[in-house]
């Protein structure tokens, strides 16, 4: 008599977190508001903020395919009066709080 194996159900993949600086013109144009509704909409944890230097960074974290749909497609277009001329993504090992969701964090 043999045994059929069931099919081992698919493991959640480790949370991705990933730190971006997004440049062009980000500020001034609700790109904090619109990653805030971009992010949580995806199910994200992190946080965005504006940069003195004129650009806006972020953490994202959260599953692999959600981060990445966020930093490769969403971000590099923003909202409709942004014009996203730069975007630079970097792994971060920074932990983010579940418990936090996505914020809005002032000014650096």
């Amino acid at each position: 008599m043999s045994a059929i194996a069931s099919p081992t159900p698919p493991q959640p993949q480790p949370p991705k977190t990933v730190r971006v600086v997004i440049k062009g013109r980000v500020q001034g144009v609700f790109f904090r508001d619109w990653t805030v509704e971009n992010a949580r909409e995806l199910g994200l944890r992190g946080w965005v903020r504006n940069r003195r230097d004129g650009s806006v960074e972020a953490v994202f974290s959260g599953a692999p395919a959600a981060v990445n749909e966020m930093v490769e497609r969403r971000c590099r277009i923003g909202p409709p009066a942004a014009a996203v001329t730069a975007l630079n993504a970097f792994p971060s090992d920074e932990v983010v709080d579940p418990a936090q969701g996505f914020q809005r964090k002032p000014t650096v």
